[in-house]
């Protein structure tokens, strides 16, 4: 999983904070992350439809929809693609004691743990949306937290 994942993930958690839009530079300013690579993060998920891009002065970024409507798993495929994070290559079909290609009509063991695994991991991120998110950052660093980093969005980080 790719470190966008993360800062798209922040970004969302942010953004239930606020009603108005964001832009992309005080949330690279916020996390104090590169601008350019996070507004790559904010486009894909733009592409996705979980945020909007709100143009003009007043301009930024905002969620789409409910943030309990959107969950973690949204926030990964959005970023890394729906694709698999594990991919069998067959390397059982190869090297000096490769097995013929009518022995493998079936995945193998590791092919078969991988697919298991992640269809585990991709429940569990179905079942975390980014209000959850949210009220978790609330309970780990104090009743306010996203408030203040709100107030602090507004105030232009004064």
């Amino acid at each position: 999983m790719s470190g966008g994942v993360e800062w798209a993930l922040h970004c969302c958690v942010v953004l239930t904070s606020v009603t108005e839009p964001v832009p992309a530079a005080r949330l690279a300013q916020l996390h104090a992350v590169s601008p350019s690579y996070l507004a790559k993060q904010l486009q894909a998920l733009s592409r996705a439809g979980l945020v909007r891009s709100v143009q003009g002065n007043a301009g930024g970024y905002v969620l789409t929809r409910s943030p309990e409507l959107i969950t973690v798993l949204d926030v990964v495929e959005a970023v890394d693609g729906p694709g698999p994070a594990f991919s069998c290559t067959e390397i059982r079909q190869r090297g000096p004691m490769a097995a013929p290609p009518q022995s493998c009509t079936v995945p193998c063991a590791i092919s078969r743990a991988m697919a298991g695994a992640e269809a585990t991991w991709r429940d569990a991120l179905r079942s975390v949306s980014v209000a959850d998110l949210a009220r978790d950052v609330e309970s780990d660093y104090g009743s306010g937290t996203l408030a203040g980093i709100s107030a602090w969005l507004g105030t232009g980080g004064r």
